[in-house]
């Protein structure tokens, strides 16, 4: 019976073989049908093999046996891009990298009385300051002029909270700029400068500083530059000035003097000087342009102070001179300041300057106030250069040549 039967089993081998070559002797025959038909099955085929892997991957099925190996297909790539936990073009992780550089300033001074015994320095001011730039064991330091004036002590306060005295390298107050340097070791970073001539009204800034003293310290505030190239007329410890700033909508307070008006590269394209505070009057902060900055923290640097020509005279506005001295000024004379000191030994001194004098103009461009007189001597002349001087003595006018001294010799 078993013999029958394995007789038969080999008659159906055999005819499944013969048709099987009979169909691969047949032409092949395009039809979508068929197409179709091999689609299912591929499909068929690929979706049980990923089933497979998927299920092969998990810890629900266990192997038979030892002798089971399991077999690895390598994985899909995926479309991945490599990125970072920290983004360099956020404007947090910016200001997160820039506000190390940002210091605090307590100013110190005598509290008044010379004679009390054991009279300590008491805390005068508070301001803000940017490290700039580390050489050697110094780290250098940019602040303004006002918010160190008049110090007997100087205290840094680093944004982790150490402390420690600042030496005064240089100042100038007519630019409101100081520099400072501390020990290196204090500073775990510095900012750059960027290029202030870049900057367009719209540009986004970010001021960073202590605004009200160090309880706020590392304040950040956003806003935009509401114009280029302002004038502005202040009044500084050398006398009015005015001021070449940057405008900007960036809350700026008291204490964030000396701080950084930064673009969104975390470049320093400003320091932080001043803001406009009467009642009504929001959003207008002032900032002095990093590429005005730049030269005149070098030469601080280098020599102490910023060279500028020396007259050595005191000046008035004509609007604040009593009528009585003006009488005998002839009445076409609309403009120009009244000298109301002179120093012997200066060169106006030596030259024949005279207190009440009235100079309106130099080398005849019209002087009409203070300002514009320090603005010409200081923008169009240099040290050396002879300057002519129009005067009215009275009613007589008058030409008197000076020869400009330094400002590094002397004091004006």
């Amino acid at each position: 019976m078993d013999k029958d039967l394995d007789k038969e089993l080999e008659t159906v081998q055999e005819t499944e073989v013969e048709i099987m070559q009979e169909i691969v002797k047949r032409p092949k025959k395009k039809n979508k049908t068929g197409k179709r038909f091999l689609s299912t099955i591929g499909a068929g085929v690929v979706g049980s093999m990923l089933t497979l892997g998927v299920v092969v991957n998990t810890d629900l099925l266990q192997p038979s046996s030892a002798e089971t190996t399991p077999v690895a297909t390598p994985a899909a790539p995926y479309n991945v891009q490599q990125t970072t936990v920290k983004n360099p073009t956020s404007l947090a992780d910016m200001v997160e990298q820039a506000s190390s550089a940002i210091v605090g300033i307590v100013n110190y001074q005598n509290s008044g009385n010379r004679f009390a015994q054991n009279s300590e320095a008491v805390k005068s001011g508070t301001g803000s300051g940017v490290i700039y730039k580390v050489e050697g064991d110094k780290a250098y330091i940019v602040t303004n002029n006002h918010v160190i004036d008049g110090a007997e002590k100087l205290e840094v306060t680093l944004e982790s909270g150490d402390k420690t005295t600042a030496e005064l390298v240089g100042k100038d107050a007519l630019s409101d700029l100081a520099v400072l340097t501390i020990d290196a070791k204090y500073a775990k970073s510095v900012l750059e400068f960027g290029d202030s001539d870049q900057l367009r009204a719209g540009d986004a800034v970010v001021a960073i500083g202590n605004p009200l003293g160090l309880d706020f310290s590392g304040t950040v505030t956003q806003g935009i530059v509401s114009a280029v190239n302002r004038a502005i007329n202040v009044n500084t410890s050398a006398g009015e000035w005015e001021m070449n700033v940057i405008q900007t909508d960036a809350a700026i307070n008291p204490g964030n003097s000396g701080g950084a008006l930064l673009n969104t590269a975390g470049q320093v394209i400003g320091i932080n000087s001043l803001k406009i505070s009467e009642n009504g009057v929001e959003g207008l902060g002032f900032a002095i342009p990093s590429n005005e900055v730049i030269p005149l923290i070098e030469e601080m640097t280098l020599h102490g102070q910023v060279e500028r020509p020396y007259i050595g005279i005191g000046l008035a506005d004509l609007s604040q001179v009593p009528p009585m001295y003006l009488q005998n000024l002839p009445l076409d004379v609309k403009g120009g300041v009244m000298v109301t000191n002179v120093d012997p030994l200066s060169a106006a001194g030596k030259a024949g300057l005279a207190v009440e004098d009235v100079i309106t103009a130099i080398n005849g461009t019209d002087i009409a106030n203070p300002t514009e007189l320090r603005k010409f001597l200081y923008s169009e002349l240099n040290v050396g250069d002879k300057a002519t001087f129009t005067v009215y003595r009275g009613a007589q006018s008058k030409t008197i040549e000076v020869t400009l001294t330094s400002n590094k010799t002397t004091t004006e």
